[in-house]
This record gives structure tokens, sequence and C-alpha cells, in this order.
């Protein structure tokens, strides 16, 4: 994809064009905020190619209220501890904002590839990952902006030179640009293979001739203008909706009409034997994870009043608080309304060896925010694809996902809410939110169904828990938890073994 640049033609008053196409940028930016529109401009490139500049002059004339510079460095210790993509989904910007970008998320692909030692596995699984990332973006409405700043090895190592021969410059070249150089040609062959494999129609790449410096600042003006420009003048059109079941492997999982909750009962002798087992289990399995480095990751959704809180108490006692966190989601706050609604997620991660779990999760997409008419319908019924490529990112960065849905029945649930109503030190409990929710039972129910068999995949497979007896439920949950975390060290320790 890369070609050796030629210099730009001259005879032509680049100077004044860029001039005026950078005070036209600076009133895009008012219509970006009025529109709500989020945009994300990527500088890539040689080093000694002009990013720095390149991006001083983009943000020259612009409202600083409105736009962020971010520096990409290497992930520190901490930030590895986490999944790949987490860091890049944390800085997203808000809707209306600017987020300008000195490398980026393409740090983590051929550089890596070269310096990194990352296998040709892991290479193609971050080339998949980004390609997800930046079609969950632009699905939002995000405009990215890719920029390549394309220079020769000649021009690369001239420039290096003259930076060097002032003691003002010399610091800003490397050991590792002048290693870089000297291996031009490999990082240029590993360049073109990412750059190829990430020119998508959604996100296409703009490699811009860099040699001539006047040039490259007024194309890159163009890019911007003409890029942002359509953007806000285009109409709003949802893709079609994924078949995901062509996309993911599947599990089979009933629907809830066919869940029989009747017979799924347990006494309390044989409850208090079982759940103290399997606390004690839990206790030293989370002992291991830690050990191993492995995250957790346990979701719940249910009726309101199905048990969610009992069973994420049970779950929690056996834990090491240090090393757990126990996540309820409302609705969403000011922060987390003007970013992809996947932020909020991404951001709650655990970190290696640690657990989170979630009380109620992103499925609330395809359930409260498609029923309440929160979200346009075609948008939610997207989110099934993005559900699925979250939690599969997750898996593949080593995350176990295990997710429940606590069923009961219609009278169970009347039974709990008069319970409740009843029972001062319980009435906080219960709202009239949760009142208008039962009025919906039959709107729901063919909801949630659909949003089972279009997220159970087999990476991470949803786990229906029989409910109407409370003490079945804990006991189904904990002992759930323990049977996929022993499969998942078991898997490990077969795998370590291969090697």
């Amino acid at each position: 994809m890369l070609k050796t640049p030629q210099t730009a033609e001259k005879g032509v008053d680049r100077k004044q064009r860029a001039k005026e196409l950078q005070q036209t940028l600076s009133t895009l930016q008012i219509k970006l905020k009025e529109k709500q529109l989020p945009v994300i401009i990527v500088f890539e490139g040689w080093g000694a190619s002009g990013k720095g500049t390149l991006i001083a002059d983009t943000i020259k004339l612009l409202d600083p209220r409105y736009f962020k510079v971010t520096s990409t460095l290497p992930a520190t210790e901490p930030e590895r501890r986490y999944p790949l993509m987490k860091r890049f989904f944390e800085g997203i910007p808000e809707y209306g904002k600017l987020s300008v970008m000195d490398r980026s998320w393409y740090q983590e692909l051929a550089v890596a590839r070269l310096e990194d030692g990352i296998s040709r596995k892991e290479y193609d699984r971050r080339i998949a990952s980004v390609n997800t990332f930046e079609r969950q973006l632009t699905d939002d409405g995000y405009l990215i902006i890719k920029l390549f700043l394309h220079i020769s090895a000649e021009e690369q190592k001239k420039r290096f030179e003259k930076l060097e021969k002032s003691s003002s410059t010399s610091w800003r070249v490397t050991d590792k640009d002048r290693k870089r150089n000297k291996h031009y040609d490999e990082y240029f062959e590993q360049q073109s293979d990412m750059l190829k494999r990430t020119n998508t129609d959604i996100c296409p790449w703009n490699i811009i001739d860099a040699t001539d410096k006047q040039f490259a600042r007024c194309r890159l003006f163009e890019i911007l203008v003409e890029n942002i420009t359509a953007a806000l003048e285009a109409d709003t059109v949802y893709p079609p909706e994924s078949d995901v079941k062509k996309l993911f492997g599947m599990k089979p999982t009933p629907k809830l009409s066919e869940v029989e909750l009747k017979d799924k009962t347990v006494q309390r002798e044989e409850y208090e034997e079982r759940l103290e087992k399997a606390q004690k289990e839990l206790s030293k399995l989370h002992g291991k994870l830690y050990k191993k480095k492995i995250p957790v990751v346990i979701a719940f959704e249910g009726w309101d009043a199905a048990g969610k809180g009992g069973a994420i108490k049970r779950v929690g006692a056996a834990l090491d608080p240090r090393g757990y966190e126990a996540v309820p989601i409302a609705a969403p706050d000011a922060r987390e309304k003007v970013r992809h609604y996947l932020w909020r997620f991404w951001t709650r991660l655990p970190k290696d060896g640690h657990i989170t779990i979630f009380d109620r999760t992103w499925y609330g997409r395809v359930m409260v925010e498609r029923l309440e008419g929160f979200t346009p319908p075609e948008r939610c019924a997207m989110a099934y694809r993005e559900i699925d490529e979250f939690e599969k990112e997750l898996t593949d960065c080593g995350v176990v996902v295990i997710k429940f849905w606590m069923q009961i029945d219609k009278d169970e649930q009347l039974n709990r809410f008069n319970d409740r109503m009843n029972t001062p030190e319980k009435r906080w409990k219960i709202t009239d939110e949760d009142w208008r929710n039962r009025e919906k039972w039959d709107l729901y129910e063919p909801a949630i169904d659909e949003m089972i068999q279009k997220t159970s995949t087999v990476y991470a497979p949803w786990t229906i828990v029989e409910g109407n007896d409370k003490l079945f439920a804990r006991l189904k949950v904990l002992e759930t938890v323990n049977e996929r975390l022993r499969a998942e060290l078991d898997r490990r320790k077969h795998q370590n073994r291969k090697r």
C-alpha cells in the first residue's frame, strides 16, 4: 500500500490554500459541537515525518474546550494487566468533541510485531480487534480520520542528521529511531501489510506525501475539511442487522417458557452444607486465578426481584475483598450518555487475577433501551453483534466471562414485590419503576429470549438459573462459577503442558 513518495508538484500557492482551509476547520468545529459529531484524528507515520508540526497546525485555531491531544506511549505495566483495547476505548471523545492522536492503537500492530516479538497469530488477532473497534465506533456515529505521513528512508535519514546537528534537537533522535531507519525496508513491508489490512471502507487510510512540508500541511487540511464536511452533511444510515449465528459459534439455550421452575428446590440443611463447600472451593480458586493472573467477569441479568443481589452476596462472601469488585449498573450518567454505550463497561473491567461482578450489564441496550424507546430500534439491533464482539475480545485476551439470567415466574415476582412492600427494611428495594416493568412482562419475555439466543456464544454462554427457590438459585450460581473456573484452570494447565 505504501509507495516511495515523490516531491510534490510546484507552482501552487499551498501556503494560502492551507491558511484558508485551517480557518474552515475552525468553523467546522462549531458545527461538530452542534450536531454532536465525535471525531478522532489519528496521526501515524515515520519518525521525523512531521507529525508534531502538523498536529500543532491542526489545533492552532480550534477551541481548546472541545478537543484533546493524546500522545500514545507504550503501555505501562498496569495497562498491560488489562485487555489490549481497554485504554483506547477509555480515551474515545464525547459526542461533539475532537480527539487528536499522536500515534494510536496502531503502535500495537506493525511496530509490536517487529519490536515486541508478538506472534503472527497475535498480530492477526490485533488486526481483527482494531477493525472491530473502528467499525463499532463508526456505527455509533464517530468519524475516524486516519493519516499516515510517508517519507523515504533517505529523507528520514537526512532529517535525523539535521536534528542531531543541534544540541537543542539532538535529543529527539533516539537509538530506536536510528535502528528503524537502518531497517527501513523491513518496517516498510510490515507497515504496508498493516495499512492494507486495516484500510476499510468505513475507515480508510489517507497516505500523505510528507517530503514537501508545505504540501503535507495543505493536503492534511484538505483531508480534514473534506471528511468532516461530508460527515456533517450525511444523513444517519444504520447498517442492516448482522446475522450473529453465522458470525459466531453459538450454544443452544432454551427459551424462558421452556425452563422448568417447579421442582428446582433444596432444603435448608442441604443448602447450608453445599453453600459452605462451594464457597470454600471458590475461595481457593480465586487464589489460583490471582496466581495465574486470570481475570474474570461475572454478569448478572434477570427479572426484578429474581435474586441477583442474594446470589452476588454469596459469591462475594467467598472472595478476597482485595481481589474483586461488585459493580451495580443503573441508568447511564451524564458522562456515559455522551459516549459509545460500551465505554462505561470497558472502563470497569478487571485487571489480571481480579474478578468484577456486574449487577446488570451491557445487555440493557437490547432490553430496557430497546423496549423503552431510549435508543433507535435500528441501533439496538446492531448491539447483538457488538456485544458478541465485546465478549469475544475479552475472552480472546484471557478474560473468563460467566453470564447468568435469573429466572422466576410472574407469581413469584408478585410475592416478592409484596413482601418488600410489607417489610420496612426491604421497602427500599421496590420502586414504581419495578411495578411498571412488571406490567410489560409479556413485552420483555420475547426480547429476552431473542437476546439470549443471539448472545449465548460458545466462549460466553448464558446460564439460566431457576430462581423461584432462592436457595437453589444461589447454589446453582456458585457451583456454576466453580465449574467454569475449574475448567479454565485445567484448560490452561493442559495448554502449558503442550508447549
